[in-house]
C-alpha cells in the first residue's frame, strides 16, 4: 500500500489538508498510514507557507484506531512488548507531532471515530464533528486494555474525570451532538456542511499570528498544573514578551484604524 493510497494531501491557500484514505477499512492506523502521516507532518512543519492544517478521513469514518487485523505475536518476545515499542517509536510520536506543529490544527470528524482514532482527533486544537459521527472507546470493555495515544489525557481535560472514566469503562458510543454538549468538540455540524465549515475554520486560524497555536497550547497546559496566582504570573510573563512583538503593534493599529489585522507569516 503506497503512501499516496493511504494518505491524500491537498492545499487550499495557506491551509494544508490531510485525508486518511483507507475507506474500505474505515481508516485504521496501519503502519504505512502512520509513517505517511508523520512524513507529511514533517514536510508541512518546514513549509512556511502553511499556516493551518485540516485533518479528516475519507469515506464513512474518521479513524477506527489500531489495525487489529495485522497484530500477531512475534517469533520472539511478546505481542504486548512489540506493541508498546511500536507506540513509543511511531504512534506516540505521531500525536507529539500534531501537538507541536507551529500552526493550528483542525480535525474534521466525518464519521466513526474509535479507539486510538479518538486520540488522533483530539490532538487537534479545534475539533468539528459531522452530525452522524460518534466517538467510541472499546479498549477496556472489548479488549481489556486502557485507552492510548493520549486519549485519557485529552478526555480528562475536556469532559472531566467522571465522564472520561464512564466512557472508558462502559464503551458506549458518544454522538457528535452529545460530544458538543459535553465540550469534547467545538462544533457539531450537518454532514453535508462539514467539509466547508471545517475549511472555513482552518482558514480563520491561518490568519492568526504565527505563534498563536504554540502560545495558546502552552498557556492552557500550564493552567491545569498551577494555582490561580501562579497562572496569572505566567500570563504576565508571556505578555512581557508578546506585547513587544510586531504582532501586537499591528493588532493595536488595526483596532484603531477599524480594519482587520494582517499578521506576518511564520
Amino acid at each position: 500500500m503506497s503512501e499516496e493510497t493511504v494518505l491524500v494531501s491537498e492545499r487550499h491557500g495557506a491551509v494544508a489538508l490531510l485525508r486518511l484514505n483507507i475507506p474500505a477499512r474505515m481508516n485504521p492506523l496501519t503502519m504505512p498510514l502512520q509513517q505517511a502521516l508523520r512524513a507529511a507532518l514533517a514536510g508541512l512543519r518546514e513549509d512556511h507557507s502553511v499556516r493551518a492544517l485540516l485533518l479528516t478521513g475519507t469515506g464513512k469514518a474518521f479513524c477506527v484506531g489500531a489495525d487489529l487485523g495485522s497484530m500477531a505475536p512475534p517469533d520472539k518476545g511478546s505481542l504486548g512488548a512489540q506493541t508498546a515499542d511500536a507506540m513509543e517509536s511511531l504512534s506516540n510520536r505521531l500525536i507529539e507531532d500534531l501537538r507541536t506543529l507551529p500552526f493550528p490544527v483542525v480535525s474534521a470528524v466525518n464519521g466513526a471515530c474509535a479507539g486510538a482514532g479518538v486520540g488522533v482527533a483530539l490532538a487537534a486544537d479545534v475539533v468539528l464533528a459531522a452530525r452522524s459521527a460518534y466517538f467510541y472507546l472499546p479498549f477496556m470493555p472489548r479488549l481489556g486494555i486502557v485507552p492510548d495515544l493520549g486519549t485519557t489525557w485529552f478526555l480528562e481535560r475536556s469532559v472531566g474525570r467522571a465522564r472520561a472514566v464512564a466512557m472508558s469503562l462502559l464503551g458506549e458510543r458518544l454522538s457528535a451532538e452529545q460530544a458538543a454538549l459535553w465540550g469534547l468538540v467545538w462544533q457539531c455540524v450537518d454532514d453535508a456542511d462539514l467539509p466547508a465549515q471545517a475549511l472555513a475554520v482552518a482558514q480563520r486560524l491561518a490568519a492568526l499570528p504565527a505563534h498563536a497555536a504554540q502560545e495558546i497550547r502552552a498557556v492552557y497546559e500550564l493552567a491545569g498544573q498551577q494555582t490561580l496566582v501562579e497562572q496569572m504570573r505566567s500570563e504576565a510573563e508571556r505578555q512581557r514578551e508578546l506585547i513587544d512583538r510586531p504582532t501586537f503593534a499591528e493588532g493595536v493599529q488595526a483596532f484603531l484604524s477599524k480594519r482587520e489585522p494582517v499578521f506576518a507569516p511564520r
